[in-house]
């Protein structure tokens, strides 16, 4: 398990089992696993998403990586979903 801090300073866990998750539905973010930590850490921007949910968005090449995550709270702060966007 690894832990990536928001801009908030809240950590974000990103989770072995969650990690296989997004990977086993989404193969194409196989090789993503350190941009999705540093997208949280350092995004381009962030935007507000659904039932509490914030989209960090880092721009890569001709790309956009979504990381989707909560702040909940210390023991459940998480990493929800992934995506991979073309310009």
């Amino acid at each position: 398990m690894d832990i990536a801090k928001s801009k908030n300073n809240v950590p974000i866990r990103l989770t072995e089992e969650r990690w296989f998750h997004i990977v086993e539905n989404h193969d194409e973010l196989a090789g993503y696993y350190d941009e999705v930590l540093n997208t949280i850490e350092d995004p381009d921007f962030i935007i507000k998403g659904y039932r509490g949910a914030l989209i960090a968005l880092k721009k890569m090449n001709n790309k956009f990586l979504a990381v989707i995550y909560k702040e909940l709270n210390p023991m459940r702060d998480l990493l929800l979903l992934l995506i991979l966007q073309v310009k």
